[in-house]
């Protein structure tokens, strides 16, 4: 298929019979992208080397064929296949060997992201426009920053869903014959290195964008520091009205600068400092708005304080960061600050995500299970500084040491878990020997946050704070980040209600799920 044929998709309505399209991966993403082109009338073969039993029986329902089997090297029947594209799902990293045949092959290779964007306009807005796109990355806040602008958007009156890598396929919001008026979308590194590869005539361009935060993670995926960092920049790509970045943070004001963006586009920073203008920031423990109003250089607007959000629970100072982009965001939509305000007055954090789960014998227990990097965890011990420390799992390539250095040295004590625990315990060896420091040698899933609490409780008194902030994924020892906190949860609950002379409910620990890290 020649180039021009592909550089006409750029519609629900453009012919997309007969393009040949070999979809890689068949989870939530994989089959968003094979049901979306076999609506289309494309020519679809998904290639995966292991399938959700669901989606595998549904694909032939909607017409499409599979091979689940090996990707070590490209198989035959891809090879067969010769398709004009390969959609890969966000786990198949550059250094995959599909992915390098493909590449090397002259084969058009997209991400899920792009193939939204090429067919948004099937449901549009009365104006006859498709949903403006705004989008968000970072490394650590996305999905509270994701789910905070959507909030807002929606008080103010807008049609909006929080979409993409938070859970919701972007290709299914798309599809949503009630339609939208934003889609604000999570984007993850794995996503936006697929969007550099776009060369299109009509590439992904948001309405607005954010890159929270950067430090290290990924690396295992992405090869290089300097590659997760070059694939977190493109959020910022072809953006038309406000780049939202992190004044506190370096490289995301690199990233504005040196961003192709649409002329006119603005960069609007935030911070926990007195904003300047076209910033927004905290004066005298008030949230204030100094870019979207007229008279810019000598007021502010207020959008909230930070003891009403102490009320809520969101006073933390990496949630007030992420308020504060999420509110540039909703402005940058001409959502009011009133429509803000009312927008936190219901907003509660996800759980796992620096959540009380008990206060007993006056020891606060924490889960931040959540926190699965290092640059998290900083986040969380230093809103409870002085904390009894639960880290540890696993570390997806990332030296834990600076962390330690800098935030294990005020810790009470750390209780290391982990199948690989001596990067941690070699870490605190040389950068903070006079921690206490205890390993939980248990392995077994069932048994870990038992002794996990079980340690804790010698050590912390009345006044302490026992925090779960592994600052590593949960792959080694349990299903997911969420099922780590849940089961620290339960062993938590067993322990207070034994001290009380209790009965523990087994039941209440809930079922594992599979959400990511």
């Amino acid at each position: 298929m020649s180039a021009a044929r592909l550089d006409g998709l750029y519609s629900w309505h453009a012919d997309w019979r007969g393009v040949k399209v070999a979809v890689l991966g068949l989870s939530v993403t994989g089959f968003s992208v094979a049901d979306t082109l076999a609506e289309l009338g494309a020519d679809v073969v998904v290639f995966s080397e292991s399938a959700d039993p669901e989606y595998e029986t549904l694909l032939p329902v909607i017409g499409v064929r599979a091979h689940v089997g090996a990707l070590s090297s490209p198989p035959v029947e891809l090879v067969d296949f010769a398709p004009d594209v390969v959609i890969a799902s966000p786990g198949f990293s550059p250094a995959h060997p599909v992915i390098v045949w493909a590449r090397d092959a002259g084969i058009a290779v997209w991400g899920d992201i792009e193939l939204a964007w090429r067919v948004r306009d099937k449901v549009v807005r009365a104006d006859g426009t498709p949903a403006d796109w705004v989008v968000i990355t970072g490394t650590n806040g996305k999905t509270t920053t994701t789910r905070l602008t959507a909030t807002m958007l929606v008080e103010g009156g807008l049609r909006a869903a929080p979409v993409g890598n938070i859970g919701t396929p972007v290709l299914d919001a798309v599809r949503d014959p009630e339609g939208f008026d934003v889609l604000v979308i999570e984007l993850s590194s794995h996503q936006l290195w697929y969007l550099g590869l776009q060369s299109g005539p009509h590439p992904v361009s948001p309405h607005s964008a954010v890159c929270l935060n950067l430090a290290d993670d990924h690396l295992e995926w992405h090869g290089s520091f300097q590659a997760y960092r070059d694939a977190k920049a493109h959020v910022y790509d072809n953006t038309r009205v406000a780049c939202v970045y992190n004044k506190a943070d370096v490289a995301t004001r690199e990233m504005v600068e040196d961003a192709e963006v649409v002329e006119g586009a603005r960069a609007i920073g935030f911070d926990l400092g007195v904003p300047g203008p076209s910033d927004l920031g905290v004066v005298d423990g008030i949230l204030v708005d100094r870019a979207f109003l007229e008279d810019r250089r000598t007021s502010a607007l207020e959008l909230t304080t930070v003891a009403d959000l102490a009320d809520r629970g969101l006073s933390a100072p990496h949630i007030v960061a992420n308020i504060l982009a999420a509110s540039a965001l909703a402005r940058s939509l001409e959502v009011t600050p009133a429509a803000i305000r009312d927008a936190l007055q219901g907003f509660t954090l996800d759980p796992h995500r620096i959540e009380v789960v008990a206060v007993s014998g006056g020891i606060t227990w924490i889960d931040d299970s959540k926190a699965t990097n290092p640059h998290a965890a900083a986040s969380s011990l230093a809103a409870y500084p002085g904390a009894v420390w639960v880290v540890g799992g696993l570390l997806k390539g990332v030296d834990i040491s600076e962390l330690v250095a800098s935030r294990g040295t005020t810790a009470k004590a750390a209780i290391v878990i982990g199948a690989d625990r001596e990067p941690v315990l070699a870490a605190f060896s040389r950068h903070a020997p006079g921690v206490p420091v205890f390993a939980v040698e248990a392995d077994e899933t069932e048994e870990v946050m038992a002794r996990v609490v079980e340690l804790a409780s010698l050590v912390a008194r009345d006044g302490d704070v026992v925090l779960l902030a592994p600052a590593a994924a949960s792959f080694d020892q349990f299903a997911s980040y969420a099922d780590r906190g849940r089961r620290f949860a339960a062993a938590v609950r067993e322990h207070t209600l034994r001290e009380s002379g209790g009965e523990y409910d087994a039941g209440t620990t809930g079922n594992p799920s599979a959400d990511s890290d």
